[in-house]
């Protein structure tokens, strides 16, 4: 295991965090919107990127009966070839983040069934684990991408015509062939309270950690 002398977890710029998802994230995206990004070197080097945000959801903080401003999306985990656990990343960038945002009580985060992931970076730091759930957003497939229905939606909305939908407009212009997607892969939510008071709260959300995938 590398010494903390050598791991460095320090806030970084939008375009270091952009420079990492696009390399070494399965995505190779960075959300939209205001996020905090934690860069990660080892031995000087940068090898990655850990990013919190409000993430897709707008209403990700209800179903734990927080407020908007109490409750963050881990977004992003871009990492190269790096020698130090990603337990102690998470951990180092989460502790910066909460002296910045002392009203923070959760954070949240999700692991693809799609990637062969289950959480097993979230299970090992003890994070609460409160199951599995299909995407309530809409995916279509345009040229073989997997792509978002907001994405979707704005690249139509000042080109189409009244009488039709945005899909309508894609497979008029670009891709006849163009769907939406159904029955996605499920993803596993994990949960991270920030203080004993919350995880009191929120403990009995828990459910038994899923297996690695075969």
């Amino acid at each position: 295991m590398i010494s903390t002398t050598d791991l460095l977890v320090a806030p970084c710029t939008r375009a270091a965090a952009k420079y990492a998802a696009q390399r070494w994230h399965y995505s190779g995206t960075l959300p939209n919107g205001k996020i905090a990004c934690f860069g990660v070197w080892e031995n000087g080097v940068f090898v990655g990127a850990i990013v919190f945000g409000r993430g897709a959801n707008n209403h990700m903080s209800s179903p734990f009966a927080l407020g908007q401003t109490e409750c963050v999306e881990l977004v992003r985990i871009a990492l190269t070839e790096h020698a130090a656990p990603v337990t102690q990343m998470i951990a180092a960038s989460l502790r910066q983040l909460r002296a910045a945002c002392p009203g923070l009580r959760l954070i949240v985060s999700y692991a693809d069934t799609a990637q062969g992931h289950h959480g097993g970076v979230y299970q090992a730091a003890n994070w609460l684990y409160t199951g599995a759930r299909g995407s309530s957003d809409a995916y279509y497939l345009v040229q073989g991408v997997k792509t978002h229905g907001r994405t979707l939606s704005n690249f139509a909305r000042s080109r189409k015509r009244a009488d039709e939908t945005s899909l309508d407009y894609v497979r008029r212009t670009l891709d006849p062939d163009a769907y939406r997607m159904r029955n996605l892969p499920v993803k596993h939510r994990y949960i991270l309270p920030l203080n004993k008071t919350t995880r009191r709260a929120l403990r009995r959300m828990h459910q038994p950690y899923p297996k690695r995938i075969a």
